[in-house]
């Protein structure tokens, strides 16, 4: 095999195809990433986990076609750091030659035939905006679980009915849901998928800035519970979590009895402020009154501080206290001037969502449901 490409090009594709491989895969091979360069001119770089694929196809000037298999975090490392020049690799008996200007790199080739064939994403099932999606994502998965204790709550639901998409996720403390529309390839679409989060996050943010997403969801029963994702030359699989997710859309109040209008940089700051006395998962609490929010932290003989910002309130005033990191996530992912603050009453579940306007209305396709903590009076 020898080919030449660009050391720009070279170095993105490598990376987005190895961005998901283990640091300890469970076989040696899945370390590697595989290089395909074909005779017409494309090089095809591969990787896969048994769980997560990555495929991206650029162009090179191959003189000799051929496939190797070599250890794609350090080829990733390599062709990061080279110089801005054309980068050659060419195979000399088992090893793999990577040359650009007068840097010179020797890599051992690894055993491609014992490689796992790349599991064959679904038929396209529609496309919709990267951008969109990418926030979309973003907004959802900051409040999925991180830890493992309950392996399906590390996911994001993803619900299709026709040209709608709902995506989901909670950890048990919070919850975030966001609404949003796509161009199904058939008008009568309906899937539910669990994915997970972090990978789903992942392929978002690489492939966001495409301009479209080909998104490929299996029918029931078919696709080995895979979801598929593509954009320009880039696609992915990954494998879906098993298990039926809670009902828990019924944490969203039916009822409002006050609401709360606050610029969302000011209040994001203010925390941030405030909790730098909050102690390991010590709340810090919010006082709406009448054109005023008051931040405090801190009791008793511990570190103290407290702050105010403007606020505008409509219903009865209220006191309330929140995970102060839970709370930034939500107001860290809104993307609006202004949050709406929703609740009901001190001891149950409020509801943040966001809006261009202090004296707007309310966006609701993305809200954000979050558990009061209970403080001492």
């Amino acid at each position: 095999m020898k080919f030449r490409v660009e050391r720009e090009v070279l170095a993105e594709a490598v990376t987005w195809a190895v961005r998901g491989l283990s640091t300890r895969p469970p076989v040696p091979v899945l370390a590697g990433v595989l290089l395909d360069a074909d005779e017409a001119g494309t090089l095809t770089l591969s990787a896969f986990d048994y769980e997560v694929s990555a495929r991206v196809t650029i162009a090179a000037e191959v003189s000799e076609p051929g496939t190797v298999l070599v250890l794609g975090r350090l080829l990733a490392d390599i062709s990061r750091n080279l110089p801005a020049q054309p980068v050659d690799v060419a195979t000399e008996g088992n090893k793999v030659q990577v040359t650009c200007g007068s840097s010179r790199f020797s890599l051992l080739q690894m055993p491609s035939e014992e490689y796992p064939t790349l599991p064959e994403s679904p038929e396209a099932s529609g496309t919709i905006d990267g951008t969109v999606f990418t926030e979309a994502v973003a907004q959802v998965s900051v409040a999925a679980d991180r830890g493992d204790t309950l392996p399906i709550l590390t996911g994001v639901r993803v619900e299709i009915e026709g040209d709608k998409v709902t995506l989901l996720a909670t950890d048990r403390y919070r919850l975030a849901m966001r609404e949003l529309t796509w161009n199904p390839a058939s008008t009568d679409a309906s899937h539910v998928a669990l994915v997970p989060a972090r990978t789903l996050s992942d392929t978002a943010k690489a492939l966001g800035a495409s301009g479209t997403i080909e998104i490929a969801l299996a029918s029931a029963g078919q696709g080995d519970g895979l979801i598929g994702f593509e954009a320009g030359q880039r696609r992915a699989t990954t494998r879906l979590l098993d298990g039926e997710y809670p009902k828990v859309t019924s944490i969203f109040p039916t009822s409002v009895d006050t609401t709360a209008i606050v610029q969302t940089s000011a209040i994001v700051e203010a925390v941030k402020r405030v909790a730098l006395v909050a102690e390991r998962n010590t709340p810090v609490r919010l006082r709406f009154t009448e054109g005023q929010l008051a931040i405090e932290a801190g009791t008793g003989e511990d570190a103290q501080a407290s702050e105010a910002i403007a606020c505008d309130l409509q219903g009865p005033e209220l006191e309330i206290a929140f995970n102060p990191q839970f709370l930034l996530d939500g107001l860290g992912v809104l993307g609006t001037p202004y949050s709406r603050f929703a609740f009901t009453q001190p001891s149950r579940p409020a509801v943040l969502s966001g809006q261009e306007e202090s004296d707007g209305e309310s966006d609701e396709s993305y809200r954000y449901v979050l558990m009061p903590v209970r403080f001492a009076s």
